[in-house]
Parts: structure tokens; sequence; C-alpha cells
């Protein structure tokens, strides 16, 4: 009986650590993912973005996965996947 009771409290112990390591990595990395799907579907001809390796344009094109920015002033066009895009400023209309 006592050594029932042993394993019983192991098996609790491991199940309160994983729900607590679920909670504390998976949930907030689910939300981060999330957040970032919705900016980079938001994002539409004309806005302003930022690249994961800092490169700066405006999206010229936006075709399935692959985004075509447009750079500096001498008109760089430069082809990306939408995965590589970091940050996404949103189009004032006016």
């Amino acid at each position: 009986m006592e050594q029932l009771q042993g394993i019983l409290g192991i098996v609790l112990y491991l199940g309160f650590m994983i729900g607590l390591m679920y909670l504390i990595v998976v949930l907030p990395q689910k939300r981060r993912d999330k957040k970032t799907r919705e900016m980079i579907n938001s994002m539409k001809v004309g806005s302003n973005v930022v690249t994961i390796g800092g490169i700066a344009g405006k999206v010229i094109n936006i075709k399935d996965d692959e985004v075509v920015i447009e750079t500096s002033v001498e008109k760089t066009q430069i082809r990306l996947k939408k995965w590589a895009i970091k940050e996404v400023e949103k189009l004032i209309e006016a």
C-alpha cells in the first residue's frame, strides 16, 4: 500500500510539473506565433516592413508566400519569404 502511494505521488508530481511547463513555455509561444501570423497576414502593398536581417523597405508586391520589397533611394528590389518579415508598420489611410 505504501509503495502504491509513493508511485501515485511521483505520478502526480510529474503531471504537475508537465502542466506547469506547458503554462510557462508552450502557451506564450503559441500566442507569439499567432500574433506574428496575424501581423504578416495584415501586410499590404505599401506597408513598411523590417526583415529578420534588419533590412527595411516598402512592400511593392505580395504573391503567395513571397514578398517583394523596395529599399533605399535607388529603388532596389528584394524578394523575400513571408516568414522573413519581423515587423510590419500599419498604413495610415486618410
